[in-house]
């Protein structure tokens, strides 16, 4: 597919989760069909091995299927599609980098390698060597709250000029912080800024490009439905993510703040609340999951403020 840059990386990208039976093992037949309705929700793109797809604990086997599976169905589909090769390890990384480049995705993700914080300096030396080995396609790095080393804006914009192939970032906005905001304007050239689903209207009104998306795993089609929206009709947009932070707030935060479910529990707890796709309900050990006997009040809530979604 076409190379993407920081001026054609934008928009709703909806992430794939990992779907598995009732004991962790990877599902094939889920993961196709969840493909299926991510292709038919017509994203901007679709990307794989983000935290929702539970990067950390896959096998090089299972990484290799999930990726070969993913670039057939977007090249055959039209869709525009990035691979996530994550992995704590720096050395993991690369080897599954140099396993999907001739899959010739429009950029490939990465983390900073994250048992130690890196310096600046291994910062470069890490994204050089994964340039240096991926033929050519962009780099998009991918840098939450919860990683070892958080880069400011100011940070992006030291990489970008050792590191030319680094084409966008998805990172955490600080709660639509405008700080934050102008900061990112000052040190974005060249950089296509991603933040929060759930922020993606302020975020565009305040410059960036997109976002990977946490509320398309409620609901993909309503997640591209309201990023158009964004794209024609910004004050419906807002008012429209002031429910979606609202639905966030209420009934999501908590399964974190209060219970202390891991993040990437909600994703995949969204995505049941939705029920749009059977990726199963449990995130694999030692990982503690959401209940399944939450979803019909939370999917009862979500059709109360946001019932675009459900």
């Amino acid at each position: 597919m076409e190379k993407l840059t920081s001026s054609n990386l934008k928009g709703n990208w909806a992430t794939l989760l990992l779907a598995t039976d009732s004991e962790g093992r990877l599902d094939l037949a889920r993961l196709s069909d969840e493909m299926d309705v991510l292709i038919a929700s017509s994203p901007d793109g679709i990307y794989s091995n983000g935290t929702a797809c539970e990067f950390y604990s896959q096998s090089m086997e299972e990484f290799v299927t999930i990726s070969e599976m993913l670039a057939s169905k977007c090249t055959a589909a039209g869709v525009a599609f990035q691979i996530g090769v994550s992995h704590p390890c720096a050395q993991t990384s690369l080897e599954r980098l140099r396993l999907v480049t001739p899959l010739k995705p429009g950029a490939i993700q990465v983390i900073l390698p994250d048992w130690f914080p890196v310096s600046d300096d291994e910062a470069v030396v890490f994204l050089s060597e994964m340039e240096r080995n991926a033929d050519g396609i962009p780099l998009v790095l991918y840098n939450p709250p919860h990683a070892k080393r958080v880069l400011k804006p100011e940070g992006w914009q030291m990489l970008k000029r050792k590191v030319p192939s680094l084409t966008g970032v998805k990172v955490f906005d600080e709660n639509c912080s405008e700080e934050w905001y102008g900061q990112m304007r000052a040190n974005s050239d060249d950089i296509s800024v991603f933040v929060p689903g759930h922020h993606l209207a302020t975020g565009v009104k305040n410059g960036a490009s997109g976002a990977y998306s946490n509320v398309a795993c409620l609901n993909p089609t309503a997640a591209q439905k309201w990023y158009d929206m964004i794209c024609s009709d910004m004050e419906s947009a807002l008012e429209l993510e002031s429910r979606i932070r609202k639905f966030m707030s209420e009934c999501i935060d908590p399964f974190i703040v209060e219970m202390h479910y891991p993040n990437h529990a909600c994703d995949r707890f969204m995505a049941l609340a939705g029920g749009w796709a059977d990726v199963g309900s449990r995130l694999r050990w030692p990982y503690r999951s959401i209940p399944e006997k939450y979803v019909p009040e939370i999917r009862k809530r979500a059709h109360d403020i946001i019932p675009e979604f459900i």
